[in-house]
């Protein structure tokens, strides 16, 4: 019983478990079919789609060949979307002819269409119904008999202008003209633009123009980037505003709280762009600018001075780049960068010539008086650099019948007149605009000086200024802290800006020939004004704490005059002295620079060349290279190869004392003590092998023959460290004082005192002292007439190197730009900084890297470039025989009362012209040009010692010997002999001649054999 209970039980649960597994496995196959189903449905889904996509692209491009479809870019953009969709590698043909569908559609001109063109209906649409409902002018219901309604009506459009107005109609309509105005090409229409403008107009005429209403729109409407631009292309008959809103923005803004109201308002981004809105319309309207020119300057100035508070000089943390203000503290607007251009364009009307003629119109109205030309003082011509000044002159004074009077302070003009603090307040405006618009500074002073006749005019109107004029009315300011004298130093800052761009971008022809701007005979006038400012500046210890303005003053007035004074330096066009201060003792100056005052090390700094060259400047190089030494106190042997040996002694071993012995081609070491002698002559057979230009380490200028690196010494292995060796070999040999007779070229020197680095510093300028005619050919190409694209030339440079050809870009791609009349001026600087500068980039960083290792640069900034040549290769006056006769030790019996002696120094003056006293000098101590500070400072000093043999036997002075030549005793006749010479002791060996037509006649010819020690 128990048994059958039990089976039935088991039979049970299995038939249990089978039904649900059967369940189970139902479910399992619907699932199934669904997911096929749904698989199947999807392919099938997608293939029509795909199906469908590719007959319309097919139809598409069938439509185009046949010529039925516009194939602008929107339609080309919609099918390249579906075709890049389905795109399989079956579809090639389909995407090839997407290609040349898309090419087609880029010789096209297609319009810029709105971003949403659903959106742009709808903004047409509100703009229509609310020109509409602001004003009743076109409605016909008060025409006629409905006149009666007008009040009424027009009291509805107020109020519906009012309710406008309370919920931000202006800021609306701000976001509208900045979403379509701010960008390249605008996007809003001409009708769209018009009824904007119109609209924001109707508020502010319906109340008269009230203040709160004039605020808005002035925040709101004129800071949109550019908008009376786009106003003036899209609807010209805006061009002069009616309702006078120039004049009424101006007085509005004349009232300081409500103009830092409105900056405070918008910001520095903004307030530029309503900057460039008040400047394009006082463009558009110049009778409104001139009446109300006063306010004009003052509402710019307040505007500017706002920005430049936020204006930074360097980048940090809090700052933000402008494309206009450089890096600025306040938030930036990224999105109006795109309209930035247009932005910079209206500020350019400010210094365009109209504005610039209207504002200076009191200045340019002034005559400069013309008088009979009398004819110059003659220049003296001590030196190459003043040659050309009589010529000069000559052709100045030639070119017209009458020159205008030299302009120079005068005085006579009260400064407190309103004619003088207008052109101040101008002068004010345009230095703010300078300092705030950091990043088109140079088009601000290019714009300034495009009129030739302003700073001339300026610079009368300066003179005028004050019961004397001139300097010390400045000089007063200086010391004043007052608004007045704040304006007339931001007259001369402006005046010391505009002229010192002007002269750094005018060549040599236009200085000193045609006489563009200034005369040179003002330029004098400017100069020593300018010279006597900046000392006064300096001594009277008022640079030592000088902030901010003044400080800004300083280094601009400084700017001006180094640029003349280094423009007098290539070629002079002052007379001589005329850069001294003659009421400075140099004693003085030596006292407080050994105390250490500030004033003195200043002086130093900025206006060495208000100090005598030779007798001081020269002494304190002297003093500070002694100083030097005396720390140093090394001594190091030369025994071996010494460029091997000298190339890895560091520099200041260098800057001790060298020990030199020379072995002879036996190997045996050669007699003699080396007591600075040795080194000397080891130095100088260096220098002149280094510097000889058949070693191609050096080249020739053409012309003058002045040296400067090989643009090919590469061909030379490791050319860089031979270079970086030579530079130190001269700095040791400046270091000690040892002249050499190294000419280099005026450029090359230039480089070596950095003065390459400067803002100011101009290629083209430094050009005539490389290559005189090619100065000239390029020079030409600027004064080209014509079309200078006729002349074939390209932005690239081709050279002959050893034989071939090779082509130079002076920009990348260069060689397949043309030369055009836009670019010309590019082209001329570009192919002057190549030539001076890449070509020799590496030589020359080599060399000065070597060259300061043993010189300090701060040392060097004493000295000008004709001054640094002369403190290399010695003073180039005639030589003085009366100092050279002073300062000569005399050896082996010899006196200066000896028969011998008077002879030798009765050839010299007598018989012998300058250029062989320069060859005699030569001869004795391997430099034609005597010491720079005179014949006390040669060293070793200069010799003459009597020998009765020749070098080889010859043993040094003996007691006989030394009587012998005392009282003219000879051993034999030394007619047959030669003067001899060693340079290394700047020795000259001479023999007991008998008579004086001997000693003159062997004197002459074997300083003309330009040989030493070995021709006896």
């Amino acid at each position: 019983m128990f048994s059958v209970t039990q089976s039935s039980k088991s039979e049970f649960l299995d038939k249990a478990r089978q039904a649900r597994e059967e369940r189970k496995g139902q479910k399992d196959k619907e699932r199934a079919a669904i997911n096929i189903q749904a698989l199947v449905r999807r392919f099938l889904c997608r293939c029509r789609l795909q199906k469908q996509l590719r007959n319309d692209v097919d139809e598409f491009f069938q439509a185009s060949e046949a010529g039925t479809t516009k194939r602008n870019a929107l339609s080309i953009f919609k099918i390249a979307r579906k075709l890049l969709f389905i795109y399989r590698p079956e579809d090639k043909m389909r995407f090839e002819k997407l290609c040349r569908a898309i090419l087609a559609s880029m010789e096209a001109e297609n319009e810029p269409k709105p971003d949403i063109l659903q959106d742009n209906k709808l903004v047409t649409l509100y703009l229509t119904m609310l020109v509409t409902f602001t004003d009743t002018s076109t409605w016909r219901i008060v025409r006629g008999k409905g006149e009666a309604l007008r009040p009424a009506l027009t009291r509805i459009c107020e109020n519906i202008m009012g309710h406008l107005n309370q919920k931000g109609f202006y800021s609306a309509l701000q976001i509208l003209l900045t979403n379509g105005l701010a960008r390249s090409k605008p996007s809003l229409s001409k009708g769209t633009l018009t009824a904007i403008f119109t609209l924001s107009l109707r508020p502010v005429l319906a109340a008269h123009f009230s203040d709160n209403l004039l605020r808005s729109f002035l925040i709101h409407i004129m800071s949109v980037p550019a908008v009376i631009t786009h106003l003036n292309m899209l609807t010209p008959e805006v061009k002069t505003p009616t309702h006078d809103l120039l004049r009424k923005f101006i007085l509005f803004l004349s009232r300081e709280e409500q103009c830092l109201d409105i900056c405070v308002c918008l910001e520095g981004s903004h307030t530029l762009c309503l900057l460039g809105n008040l400047i394009h319309l006082g463009f558009l309207n110049e009778k409104v600018l001139e009446e109300e020119a006063n306010y004009f300057v003052k509402d710019l100035t307040d505007m500017l001075s706002y920005c430049q508070r936020y204006v930074s000089q360097k980048k940090s943390n809090l700052t933000h780049w402008h494309p206009v203000l450089g890096w600025f503290s306040q938030t930036v607007d990224y999105g109006l960068n795109e309209s930035m251009p247009l932005v910079t364009k209206q500020l350019q009307y400010l210094w365009g010539v109209s504005v610039i003629r209207t504002l200076f119109s009191d200045v340019l109205s002034k005559k400069l008086e013309s008088q009979e030309p009398t004819p110059p003082p003659p220049q003296p011509s001590t030196s190459q650099n003043n040659l050309p000044v009589k010529n000069l002159f000559k052709r100045a004074f030639q070119k017209s019948a009458s020159v205008r009077n030299i302009l120079k302070p005068v005085g006579g003009k009260r400064v407190d007149s309103a004619e003088v603090q207008k052109v101040c307040s101008i002068c004010v405006l345009y230095q703010t605009a300078l300092s705030t618009l950091t990043q088109i500074r140079l088009q601000i002073l290019t714009g300034l000086t495009h009129l030739d006749e302003l700073l001339p005019k300026l610079w009368a109107f300066i003179c005028e200024l004050g019961p004397q004029g001139g300097l010390k009315l400045f000089m007063e300011c200086l010391n004043n802290d007052t608004e007045e004298s704040k304006q007339l130093l931001a007259m001369l800052m402006l005046f010391c800006d505009c002229s010192r761009h002007l002269i750094t971008i005018l060549d040599d022809i236009e200085v000193y020939e045609e006489q563009t701007s200034f005369k040179i005979e003002e330029l004098h006038t400017i100069s020593s004004f300018l010279n006597t400012f900046v000392y006064k500046m300096v001594w009277d210890g008022i640079l030592e704490n000088a902030k901010g303005e003044k400080l800004e003053l300083f280094h601009s007035v400084h700017g001006w005059l180094m640029v003349l004074y280094e423009r007098d330096c290539r070629r002079r066009f002052t007379p001589d002295e005329h850069w001294l201060r003659k009421d400075l003792k140099p004693s003085l100056l030596f006292q407080e620079l050994e105390k250490g005052k500030r004033r003195a090390q200043l002086l130093l700094q900025y206006i060495p060349h208000v100090i005598p060259h030779k007798n001081v400047r020269c002494c304190c190089f002297g003093t500070l290279s002694q100083r030097k030494k005396k720390s140093l106190e090394l001594k190091y042997d030369i025994t071996i190869d010494g460029y091997d040996q000298l190339r890895r002694l560091p520099a200041n071993s260098i800057k001790g004392v060298i020990r030199v012995k020379f072995v002879n081609d036996l190997g045996v070491d050669e007699a003699g003590i080396d007591q600075d002698g040795v080194f000397k002559e080891f130095l100088e057979e260096i220098i002149k092998k280094v510097f000889n230009p058949a070693l191609n380490l050096f080249k020739t200028t053409s012309g003058n023959e002045r040296l400067y690196p090989s643009p090919t010494s590469y061909i030379h292995e490791n050319h860089l460290q031979l270079f970086e060796f030579v530079g130190k070999m001269l700095g040791k040999a400046v270091y000690e004082g040892i002249v050499v007779d190294v000419p280099f070229a005026s450029f090359f020197l230039s480089q070596v005192l950095g003065h390459h680095h400067s803002t100011f510093y101009s290629s083209i300028d430094e050009l005539p002292s490389l290559d005189s005619e090619f100065y000239k050919n390029l020079t030409s190409i600027k004064r080209y007439d014509g079309d200078v694209g006729d002349l074939g030339l390209s932005l690239s440079y081709d050279e002959d190197v050893m034989g071939q050809l090779v082509c130079h870009e002076l920009i990348p791609g260069g060689k397949t730009m043309p030369v055009t009349n836009e670019n010309k001026i590019s082209y001329i600087h570009l192919m002057a900084h190549f030539r001076m500068h890449t070509q020799i980039k590496e030589q020359t960083a080599a060399f000065i890297r070597g060259f300061r290792s043993i010189i300090n640069p701060e040392w060097l900034h004493m000295f000008s470039t004709p001054e640094v040549q002369r403190l290399v290769s010695g003073d180039n006056a005639e030589i003085d025989l009366d100092d050279l006769k002073k300062h000569t030790v005399y050896y082996g019996g010899f006196h200066s009362s000896h028969r011998v002696i008077i002879w030798l120094w009765d050839i010299l003056s007598s018989d012998f012209t300058a250029e062989e006293r320069a060859m005699f000098l030569k001869f004795v101590t391997s430099c034609s040009r005597p010491p720079l500070l005179g014949f006390a400072y040669l060293k070793p000093p200069f010799s003459i010692r009597c020998v009765e043999v020749s070098d080889d036997q010859d043993t040094g002075d003996t007691l006989g010997s030394v009587l012998r030549g005392f009282f003219t005793i000879r051993k034999k006749e030394p007619g047959g002999r030669l003067p001899t010479s060693s340079t290394c002791f700047n020795l000259l060996k001479l023999p007991n001649y008998s008579k004086k037509s001997i000693l003159r006649d062997k004197l002459r010819y074997a300083i003309s054999m330009n040989t030493g020690f070995e021709l006896s």
